[in-house]
């Protein structure tokens, strides 16, 4: 049976933030917009809401628009998670002091290990709240920006993938989220939502071989011009690799060419083709600048933790970590260090069955043990990370 919600938070107010509180609005719910950055909210803050555009019309008005995240979440029943992966752990350290018993919260998307990261952050931020903890496999929207308080949808997804941690509460999260989302569709665990990670497939190694185009300030559509036959094979050698790294993880992965049928309802023989067909992908331009959240979040927060997991799976993911690789050396930086592991996610030294059991039971005495042997590991990263969001502007600049 649905359960009827009236208030949501949404957290980010970038393209995805900006149309899902529009969206929201529109149908009917009271709606708080939360950024952290208050003079990227400014303008709606004068309008009073969002002109939305696209494939749903109309001013959204906003209950809240603010940068105080108590004020934000405060009374609501939904928090929507609108960042790039890269805040997800600062958002929950912002949080856990004024989460609320029954609150849900969906990471809208978790990237890989979105859910754990935030449960193990607002554990060790002594959050006592009795929370659903959920994530997206994708986002709904193709969506942008378009002006000061304006958002426009391109498309919408057939079906997005979700779960809870532990499982035993996704269908809580269903009938909450159904009726305004009815495209939110119940997979087994948060494993099934994080290694059928397809922007980890379709962002950084594109952005990578188009660096050149970019630099140079040539405009082109990311997707029809930017993956071409070539690269396409690239991206289905790191997609063959991911899947090996789910199946040994008992996960049944769904294939990134599957995926497209199933989201777009495209044609093709191959991944060339089924993206070449899909109408909701034309006209969306490549990145400007090179620091884009296709490499600067899917990297550490998507291919990092996969070819983690590959390694305490003992599978070999060798065209994924030359794409770290090449990432490491364009930007200067060691994204095997500030991303997310197996170790700072707290699964290594678990066994495929132990991990299967802690996201489906939420907590075995193996995991707390694996955690704790970790935290060293988990500390050097959680730093890394954190400073990094909390340059001023950085990781909302990415949010295009």
């Amino acid at each position: 049976m649905y359960k009827k919600v009236e208030r949501f938070a949404v957290l980010g107010a970038g393209n995805g933030g900006q149309a899902l509180a529009a969206y929201l609005s529109l149908n009917g719910y009271t709606v708080n917009l939360y950024n952290r950055s208050p003079e990227r909210i400014e303008p709606v803050k004068k309008a009073g809401g969002i002109h939305l555009s696209g494939v749903f019309k109309g001013f959204g008005k906003l209950n809240e628009v603010t940068s105080d995240i108590k004020k934000a979440v405060k009374g609501v029943e939904i928090i929507m998670v609108a960042t790039p992966a890269v805040a997800h752990k600062y958002l929950a350290r912002e949080l856990s002091p004024f989460l609320e018993d029954g609150q849900i919260i969906l990471l809208n998307p978790g990237r890989t290990g979105g859910a754990l990261e935030f449960y193990n952050t607002l554990q060790n931020n002594g959050c006592q709240a009795d929370v659903i903890i959920s994530e997206a496999q994708t986002f709904l929207y193709a969506s942008r920006v378009i002006g000061p308080a304006r958002a426009k949808i391109y498309g919408v997804k057939n079906r997005v993938a979700i779960a809870a941690f532990p499982s035993t509460r996704t269908r809580e999260v269903i009938d909450c989220l159904h009726p305004v989302f009815p495209q939110f569709s119940p997979v087994e665990n948060v494993l099934k939502t994080s290694l059928d990670n397809i922007g980890a497939i379709f962002h950084p190694a594109p952005t990578l071989l188009n660096m050149a185009r970019i630099e140079s300030g040539g405009e082109f559509e990311y997707y029809q011009e930017g993956i071409t036959p070539s690269v396409a094979k690239i991206l289905e050698a790191m997609d063959k690799e991911r899947m090996e790294v789910a199946t040994a993880l008992g996960v049944e992965p769904t294939s990134a060419q599957d995926w497209l049928i199933l989201s777009y309802g495209v044609k093709g023989r191959n991944l060339y083709e089924l993206l070449q067909d899909n109408k909701q992908y034309q006209g969306i331009g490549a990145p400007s600048r090179i620091d884009h959240r296709y490499v600067l979040e899917d990297v550490p927060m998507s291919l990092v933790p996969i070819a983690s997991l590959g390694d305490l799976l003992g599978v070999d993911t060798p065209t994924i970590d030359i794409v770290i690789n090449l990432a490491n050396i364009v930007y200067e930086t060691n994204f095997w260090e500030t991303g997310r592991t197996a170790a700072s996610l707290g699964l290594n030294g678990l066994t495929p069955d132990q991990i299967q059991r802690l996201v489906n039971q939420g907590t075995i005495e193996d995991f707390r043990v694996a955690f704790e042997v970790n935290q060293s590991l988990y500390r050097k990263a959680d730093s890394l990370i954190f400073n990094t969001y909390k340059r001023d502007g950085e990781v909302e600049a990415w949010n295009d």
